[in-house]
């Protein structure tokens, strides 16, 4: 008599979790993305670990990160979720997880925001963040298409077809009321993978503080308003209730590139039309006429 083999089975939603952990880079955010409690996150991760044999997760000063072990099991967790996906839109299951993925710079997020209404946005998942984490997203295959700056981009060069890219000059806004004390460090308010301000100022010997570190651009702009420091933004988006920091002492900004990319082997018409309502409200269309006209 043969003896059945038993199978372990993985329940989808804590495949789910994993990637949201992963993702998030915090089971409490995870668990505010999935609608779960803290405990019930734990659960399932303990769950997991117990069926691979190993710990995914670790927690650092900055958050909770993947083991070596961990970031194997995301990467298979996000195959095995595209799978189930893809599975369910077969039969046109309207009620599956949106098509598309759209990673945006949270500079870019508020101005991409304004331009859609609930049905252009129904089939496309919006994930906001510092352009160097939705670069990862493309590199890790959670995000599809990425509105970003040119940050980090040269590790995702063979993940990535770039769509179209426009250059961006950047100016340092303050409050009006803004004073620094002669001599004293600039107050700085950056963001985590700030390379615009710390890098210019490093490569001019100038002196400075930071004061606030965010990846929200709202909080920062509040800040500069209240006078606590200056910070950076693309010239285009200067708010009204700053003004352009002029001193002497500010060096002139780099550069930088507005990128729209999408991740290399995606094709659909749903695909298509978005990129080119990215294209049309945000880069100089003369390119994409030529791109639609040569096929």
């Amino acid at each position: 008599m043969h003896r059945r083999h038993q199978y372990s089975n993985i329940p989808i939603e804590i495949v789910r979790t994993v990637v949201a952990i992963a993702e998030t880079g915090s089971l409490s955010k995870a668990g505010e993305r999935l609608g779960l409690s803290q405990p019930a996150i734990s659960s399932q991760v303990k769950r997991l670990q117990s069926l691979v044999g190993g710990a995914l997760f670790v927690k650092t000063a900055n958050g909770t990160t993947t083991t070596e072990l961990g970031k194997i099991a995301v990467q298979q967790a996000r195959r095995i979720l595209e799978g189930n996906d893809q599975l369910l839109r077969l039969g046109g299951n309207d009620e599956g997880p949106p098509t598309l993925r759209l990673g945006i710079s949270t500079l870019l997020a508020e101005e991409f925001i304004k331009l859609q209404t609930v049905h252009t946005l129904a089939d496309v998942f919006v994930h906001a963040d510092l352009s160097s984490a939705i670069v990862r997203g493309i590199i890790d295959s959670y995000v599809d298409v990425a509105f970003v700056y040119s940050n980090s981009l040269t590790e995702a060069e063979h993940e990535i077809t770039i769509v179209n890219e426009a250059e961006e000059s950047s100016i340092w806004v303050r409050s009006r009321d803004f004073v620094l004390r002669p001599g004293a460090p600039i107050p700085i308010l950056a963001w985590a993978d700030d390379d615009w301000m710390i890098r210019t100022l490093t490569r001019n010997n100038i002196s400075y503080k930071i004061v606030l570190r965010s990846p929200s651009h709202q909080l920062r702009l509040e800040a500069a308003r209240a006078g606590i420091g200056i910070t950076v933004v693309p010239e285009r988006m200067l708010p009204s209730f700053l003004v352009p920091a002029r001193e002497y002492y500010l060096p002139q900004l780099p550069v930088r590139k507005r990128l729209l990319c999408v991740r290399s082997g995606l094709e659909s018409n749903r695909l298509s039309a978005l990129l080119q309502q990215l294209s049309l409200a945000f880069f100089d269309t003369a390119k994409l006429v030529r791109q639609i006209e040569t096929g």
